[in-house]
């Protein structure tokens, strides 16, 4: 889905929202929603941040009984104190977590779950499945997969390719296993994974390592934007920027314009919104304040950015 249509989805969220609370907000109790999510690390979390912000000043505005908490951390064990100390000292009745990492984030999460809060999960799914009542997200699964499709459509039987894996997650599986069944049957070779944690300095050094390893590279899937600018840079530090090209993902404004300028070391993208954590938090809102139903799952469609489209996801005013 394009963020344009994501962001019109929200609104019409808020819209809903408004329309059937509208009777009952203002004299309704006070609720206390939680919002914990990593810290704007790179530049799909500084984007995602920048949304998170956003919708809670604009929903504080339109509901005045709703009170909005919002924590950032820059490693799990951070994330699991700020959830503890949101129910220890702020009685938090409902919860929106992006987990840094899916396994240390499940049984603090779970605790909340237990107290009879709600919850909702974003993007990084937990360890253990049906402790939220609202996992939203993008799509996972197409996000790897779309990518693979087009290194499989491509590029020549026997080339070889290399892969930057993000943080141990949940939707870092499931990207890695989508993009491996669409190579299958395809003879496309690849050499190796390593985990960049999406992080543009760690794929630097992960891609040097590859560039030393292996003197056939035929394409790069970075599978994040910020991964890419490291892996560019590495590829350029080596010159060997006529070998391959590069498929990040989730269209970083720099990244689409230089896909727009038809770039041949970027040939394509796959979008990955950060604006998701606005639907998640205009969703979790809209449980407290309206009788429509908030539970089960809502995920966000991947597409592919070409020369052709580009323009359309291009937000030069953006902060990712």
């Amino acid at each position: 889905m394009k963020r344009r249509s994501l962001m019109k989805a929200a609104a019409l969220s808020a819209a809903l929202g408004l329309a059937s609370g509208a009777a009952f907000a203002q004299d309704a109790e006070r609720k206390i929603i939680g919002v914990s999510i990593p810290s704007a690390t790179h530049g799909f979390m500084g984007g995602l941040n920048w949304h998170a912000q956003d919708t809670i000043k604009r929903l504080g505005e339109a509901y005045p009984n709703l009170e909005f908490v919002l924590s950032t951390a820059g490693d799990a064990a951070k994330q699991v104190n700020d959830i503890e100390d949101m129910m220890a000292t702020r009685n938090i009745d409902g919860l929106v977590v992006l987990p840094f990492e899916s396994e240390p984030l499940t049984a603090p999460v779970k605790a909340v779950k237990d107290a009879g809060k709600f919850v909702t999960v974003v993007d990084r799914g937990l360890s253990q499945e049906g402790i939220e009542d609202l996992y939203v997200a993008g799509d996972n699964t197409a996000f790897g997969r779309v990518a693979g499709e087009y290194f499989r459509d491509n590029l020549e039987a026997g080339a070889k390719v290399v892969v930057l894996r993000g943080i141990p997650t949940t939707l870092d599986n499931e990207r890695v296993e989508a993009f491996q069944a669409a190579l299958e049957g395809s003879d496309i070779e690849i050499l190796d994974m390593q985990h960049g944690n999406w992080n543009r300095d760690d794929a630097f050094t992960v891609m040097q390592d590859y560039l030393s390893k292996y003197p056939q590279i035929d394409a790069v899937w970075a599978a994040d934007d910020d991964m890419a600018i490291g892996v560019l840079e590495a590829i350029s530090a080596a010159n060997r920027q006529d070998e391959m090209w590069v498929i990040g993902g989730a269209g970083m404004k720099e990244i689409v314009r230089r896909i727009m300028e038809g770039d041949p070391q970027l040939p394509v993208n796959v979008t990955y919104p950060p604006a998701l954590i606005s639907s998640a938090i205009e969703m979790t809102a809209l449980n407290f304040v309206s009788n429509a139903p908030m539970t089960g799952r809502f995920i966000i469609g991947s597409q592919l950015i070409t020369p052709e489209n580009a323009e359309q996801f291009h937000y030069p005013d953006s902060p990712f």
